[in-house]
């Protein structure tokens, strides 16, 4: 059993450019965490996670102040941090399956909430489990991503595409202009947020007339643009509801209006129409069901997939390398296709999704991988973030024309995911 001698943890808040909506909530800022445990022989290992409260559980984002959520998750992470050098763990995933019960408990506590979702401990856990898969490889003179992978999940993970469509975001506020223009600069398959509170007041009749009116709006801008990354030609929709549907025949009613106005047929993906809560068969839905939050761990993607869900969104940056991993082999075995999405995470964080996503097959009506990235989109220093990333400046971290292209010096560097940040590693020596 490793034995973790010193662990240590940092964070540093990362304004928003503007808020942020969704879950029909806003986001002013992002918390960026950062972990290092270090073993009795001196060797280290440091990871980094961002902290989205609101994606992770947005009833504990709406009862508290938004800088005390964070400060709760940030408190999680130190928790996971400081067990992490406590349990007895041979392999990240070990020591992942043995926190997560303790920091669920510990998150149950301190939020004063018994309900509280899977998906606040994953979230604080990423970097911890991170950085124990960056001391895992230092102990064992692992150098690559590939070479990382157990042998069992590696099939799951075995394409390796020389490009990725980026996804970009589009939140609430973004306007028909800018989708128009997005386009244009190349991007081919479009992450749109509905499930809006128009008037703060919870009406779902209300926020079902604003869904339609944003689609309708969306798709007059779309429809006629071509794109050479999907089977059809055509601009796809990728429908994030965040669970803020409440029913079948509320959800139909919207999908009966996509039909109406041509739309339906553009809409890849429907992510988390309904709150978790309600288990219903939904293989009647004429569209590809996502399951993203509701898919915690392996046992609530194996759920998702017997209600008939027909795809899985990965979140190595929001719910774990370790878990993912494991999600991803469960839907390789079902045939289940998955994607990875963002979380609005930090550049690095963005390579350690790539690093999945573009091992990934593609997604039914896709040419090529994807992978949403949208911290580009929100934060209000990104270029300077962008500076953090110990590969800074390589032709594979920047999007060209909606696209990530991979040479073989990103699978080669493994997209510097196993190179030290100076900038992170300097914020745990204060």
């Amino acid at each position: 059993m490793k034995k973790i001698n010193k662990v240590n943890c940092n964070f540093e808040r990362e304004p928003l450019a503007g808020l942020f909506g969704f879950k029909g909530g806003y986001l002013s800022e992002l918390w960026q965490s950062v972990v290092s445990l270090e073993n009795s022989s001196g060797q280290s290992g440091t990871g980094i996670g961002t902290q989205s409260v609101l994606w992770s559980d947005s009833e504990i984002f709406a009862r508290y102040p938004e800088a005390v959520g964070n400060s709760m998750m940030f408190m999680t992470t130190a928790y996971a941090a400081k067990k992490a050098g406590e349990v007895g763990w041979n392999t990240p995933m070990e020591l992942n399956d043995s926190l997560l019960p303790l920091v669920h408990a510990y998150a149950k506590g301190i939020t004063s909430n018994p309900g509280l979702r899977l998906t606040f401990a994953l979230n604080a856990m990423v970097a911890v489990d991170n950085a124990a898969w960056m001391l895992y490889c230092r102990e064992n003179g692992i150098g690559s991503f590939d070479e990382m992978l157990p042998p069992e999940y590696r099939p799951a993970l075995s394409r390796r595409h020389d490009k990725l469509a980026c996804i970009p975001l589009i939140t609430y506020k973004v306007s028909a202009s800018d989708i128009i223009k997005g386009i244009d600069q190349g991007y081919g398959l479009l992450k749109i947020k509905i499930g809006s509170d128009p008037e703060g007041d919870g009406d779902l009749g209300k926020m079902l007339e604003w869904d339609k009116q944003r689609l309708t709006e969306i798709h007059l801008s779309a429809k006629d643009k071509k794109t050479p990354y999907t089977e059809s030609g055509h601009v796809l929709y990728y429908l994030d509801a965040n669970g803020r549907y409440d029913s079948k025949a509320r959800l139909m009613r919207f999908l009966d209006h996509a039909g109406e106005i041509g739309a339906l047929d553009r809409i890849i993906l429907l992510e988390e129409p309904f709150p978790e809560e309600m288990e219903m068969n939904v293989a009647d839905v004429p569209v590809r069901l996502a399951a993203d939050e509701s898919a915690h761990s392996d046992k609530e993607a194996l759920a998702r997939i017997e209600m008939g869900y027909g795809a899985i969104a990965l979140k190595p940056i929001a719910k774990t390398m370790s878990m993912s991993l494991k999600i991803a082999k469960l839907a390789k075995d079902k045939n289940i296709p998955c994607f990875c999405a963002d979380l609005t995470v930090n550049p690095i964080l963005v390579d350690w999704n790539k690093n999945v996503a573009a091992r990934l097959s593609p997604l039914p009506g896709m040419k090529t991988g994807v992978l949403e990235s949208n911290g580009h989109q929100n934060y209000r220093d990104w270029e300077t973030m962008k500076s953090y990333h110990p590969c800074a400046g390589s032709p594979w971290t920047e999007i060209k024309d909606g696209i990530f292209h991979l040479g073989e010096d990103f699978y080669k560097s493994s997209g510097g995911i196993f190179e030290a940040s100076r900038h992170y590693s300097d914020m745990l020596k204060h």
